[in-house]
């Protein structure tokens, strides 16, 4: 009996122990023959309720991208295109100030490859992905692929069959863990993409209507205009006919937006958008296109397109109108193409629909004027007169144009780690664009197509104040100032030269010179991010050690430091009375050769400094998640008995439970 109830408490002990292991994914996989040495690799994911598997095509600078890894590729088999995924969601998050691209409930994906080596018996594959609830746990998992052998009787089921099935194999049911909290998930797919795509829909339109500003468009509304109800046999011919052109331009940019879509697929882009060299490449674009509005030159397609086009539009009838509206949108190129251009980029790295979407919001607001002033003729007479407004609508642009070229070029550096364009020199450029962009708007600075002026407009004063205001607002990130209105867009505070600005307003780190092996952290701490060198440093001053589990990734872990360790009372215990050790749980920097080993808890390899940490916090502290802190003595012993580790807290649970654990170290 007294053996029954050991066995019973040893259990139910084991089981409380692990139960905060968590993997909401469960994975089945199948290889299919597609052809002679070519076959079909599907992954299928079946994942928990209210859980988020991150997409290969998540952009960069938030959660982690789902990364399949093939072995021994090189000579055995080559990869068929890149794996294809099912349907995502994407959404922004506005912490990371990235759109994330995600499955939820289920998803597939598929990877073709030719096999080069007939001798090969099988494909061995790694998955690296993130999924998310209220945290996020990066997990890898390893698969192995049986390959069909070249003997006789696998020749003969290829024959009898079109398609040969062979369920995979599972080298390892063990799986890395790297648990990273996040911000509070998406409410749910749907709402989240529609939302999405409603935010494309009225940035689109409101592109239109500041394309239709612009001295390529606008003069056309009164000439088109007067064309169909002058030409037109009645009144209600040349509404009719009016409104044909309008549809007739909303149906040109949509077939463009639609034709990106097709072409490159509905992920493509949003795959591209991540590039470095996409990156790159669209910065110095948008730069040509800046310079253009700007008036240093004029984007035209060749005249030989308009022309033809225009002749085509003397055909009279549907199909004239048609071309008239695609003459339109020829001419008005040198203006609009910036703009379609820069949205067309925007959209497609939402994927989906998303560039179909943009350009219907975009030629909506640029086909509803003829339209309404076709059906109210009257109206005409209200419309301001073409002149040198129109140019400053272009110029106001341009400098936009530019402003947002310097988001591109920023993304390049943060994937490559550069810190060529850190925050500080990120806002000072802006700082001085739109500085610039007060002072054009004020006067002060004229450009190659203004015309002269005598005073300004009071629209104009107030666009210059509203730019000016915007300005000074950006001054104070200079010094570390979170500028919320704009998290979105420059880097984030610690991809900085000081992440507590410049200006050294912020806390300052206490040591002078920082200890062997340690860096300035969160508002100036010491942190150690290696756990023996944190150690040997401890016992040197003589203090307990607070082990910090976090991720690069790790919104909660961000949040706890933002709002909890900066209060003044937990502050001063993290400087004056704690060593800190930060373990990221996502530093993919690879362990030396003969530092790799088979993980006693999981079974999984351990290859990356990351896994290390991952291990150790599994295997110490029976726990996948984070952000987790542990205060210990200089053995690894727990100081705080009753509540040995602590997670996403307050400020007083998080004081009270430092104090509790410094009291028992000094006992």
């Amino acid at each position: 009996m007294r053996k029954l109830l050991f066995i019973l408490f040893a259990f139910f002990a084991f089981a409380k122990g692990n139960a905060q292991i968590l993997d909401p994914a469960k994975w089945t996989t199948k290889i299919e023959k597609k052809a002679e040495n070519t076959y079909l690799l599907t992954f299928n994911v079946v994942i928990e309720k209210d859980w988020h598997l991150y997409s290969q095509f998540t952009p960069d600078g938030g959660p982690l991208p789902l990364e399949i890894l093939f072995k021994d590729q090189k000579g055995n088999f080559t990869l068929v295109g890149k794996a294809k995924e099912s349907k995502t969601t994407t959404a922004f998050n506005d912490v990371f100030g990235v759109n994330e691209t995600f499955f939820h409930d289920k998803a597939q994906i598929q990877q073709e490859i030719k096999i080069t080596n007939l001798k090969i018996t099988k494909i061995e594959a790694d998955l690296n992905y993130q999924v998310c609830k209220e945290v996020c746990i990066n997990l890898e998992k390893k698969f192995t692929f049986a390959i069909p052998l070249n003997s006789k009787i696998a020749k003969e089921v290829a024959f009898k069959t079109d398609t040969v099935k062979v369920d995979t194999i599972v080298s390892k049911p063990a799986v890395k863990q790297i648990v990273v909290p996040a911000k509070s998930e998406v409410e749910a797919a749907k709402p989240a993409t529609q939302k999405g795509l409603w935010s494309i829909f009225f940035i689109a339109f409101l592109s239109g209507f500041a394309a239709l500003l612009t001295p390529c468009v606008f003069p056309m509304i009164p000439m088109t205009v007067s064309f169909f109800t002058k030409q037109s046999k009645t009144k209600a011919k040349g509404i009719r006919n009016a409104i044909i052109y309008g549809i007739s331009i909303i149906f040109i940019y949509v077939v463009l937006g639609f034709l990106v879509t097709w072409i490159f697929g509905a992920d493509a882009l949003n795959a591209l958008s991540t590039n470095v060299w996409f990156n790159i490449i669209f910065f110095v674009l948008l730069i040509v296109f800046a310079s253009s509005f700007l008036g240093a030159f004029e984007i035209m397609l060749p005249n030989s397109w308009a022309n033809k086009v225009d002749n085509q539009a003397d055909r009279g009838g549907i199909i004239g109108i048609l071309f008239m509206a695609l003459a339109l949108a020829i001419v008005s190129f040198s203006c609009t193409g910036p703009i379609v251009g820069t949205l067309l980029v925007d959209a497609a790295s939402k994927g989906g629909i998303a560039p179909i979407i943009g350009m219907f919001g975009f030629s909506l607001a640029l086909a509803l004027p003829f339209m309404l002033f076709a059906m109210f003729p009257g109206w005409l007479h209200s419309l301001p007169k073409s002149g040198g407004w129109l140019n400053t609508v272009k110029v106001v642009l341009g400098f936009l144009e530019l402003a947002l070229a310097f988001k591109f070029l920023s993304n390049a550096d943060l994937v490559l780690q550069l810190h060529l364009l850190e925050r500080e020199v990120f806002l000072a450029i802006w700082i001085a664009v739109f500085g610039a962009l007060a002072l054009y708007l004020f006067g002060k600075i004229t450009l190659p197509h203004d015309s002269p002026m005598t005073h300004i407009s009071v629209g104009r004063l107030l666009m210059g104040l509203l730019v000016l205001t915007f300005t000074i607002y950006l001054i104070p990130g200079l010094w570390g100032a979170p500028l919320k209105l704009i998290n979105a867009f420059p880097p984030p505070m610690e991809y900085s030269e000081s992440p507590m600005g410049f200006g050294g307003s912020g806390v300052k780190t206490a040591t002078a010179i920082l200890p062997e092996g340690a860096k300035s952290g969160p508002h100036g701490l010491v942190v150690f991010d290696d756990y023996e060198k944190g150690l040997a440093y401890a016992k040197t001053v003589h203090k307990p050690i607070m082990l910090d589990f976090t991720g690069y990734a790790c919104v909660n872990c961000r949040k706890m430091e933002n709002n909890v360790w900066s209060d003044m009372r937990v502050f001063s215990i993290l400087n004056n009375e704690v060593v800190l050790i930060s373990l990221y749980v996502d530093d993919k920097r690879e362990l030396p050769k003969n530092e790799h080993y088979i993980s006693k808890t999981t079974g999984a390899e351990i290859e990356t400094t990351g896994d290390k940490w991952t291990d150790f916090m599994i295997s110490k502290y029976k726990t996948n998640t984070q952000p987790l802190y542990v205060l210990t003595d200089f053995e690894g012993n727990n100081l705080n008995t009753a509540t040995p580790t602590i997670s996403y807290v307050g400020v007083d649970e998080y004081e009270s439970w430092l104090k509790t654990g410094i009291s028992n170290f000094k006992k």
